[in-house]
């Protein structure tokens, strides 16, 4: 094969794999309130929604780390939202991923949503709310 060959190949890999990346990209709220029955032990959301051993979640996503009013936060979140921590949805991804990777000192015990699809659904379903 001529380089020229190749280098077609492996352009169209990369639009079929960025093809793919982008249509994951997208979570299906639906299902991310059910998945959103891992988080309801600590979390609370929608109308009505109180702190609990986790702050409630409504309009988390994109707004400042450790800024739900009458929530007691660790150091190290408060430290992160003096840095300028936003919860993005990448930010959001990556610390659903693995809350004590992405934030060393928090607090939240719970280990992570391993499942990207599972992940991208709670995001999806965690917008749904303002």
């Amino acid at each position: 094969m001529t380089k020229s060959t190749l280098r077609n190949i492996f352009m169209a890999g990369a639009f079929v794999l960025a093809g793919a990346a982008s249509a994951h990209a997208d979570g299906d709220a639906q299902r991310g309130q059910e998945v959103f029955a891992k988080c309801s032990l600590c979390h609370e959301i929608g109308d009505g929604a109180a702190n609990r051993v986790g702050p409630q979640l409504n309009g988390v996503v994109g707004s400042a780390a450790a800024s739900r009013s009458g929530f007691e936060y660790s150091r190290a979140l408060n430290e992160a939202r003096r840095n300028g921590l936003t919860w993005t949805r990448e930010n959001l991804h990556a610390y659903l991923a693995n809350p004590r990777a992405f934030l060393t000192g928090g607090r939240m015990a719970f280990a992570g949503l391993h499942d990207e699809q599972e992940r991208e659904d709670i995001i999806a379903y965690l917008a749904t709310f303002e």
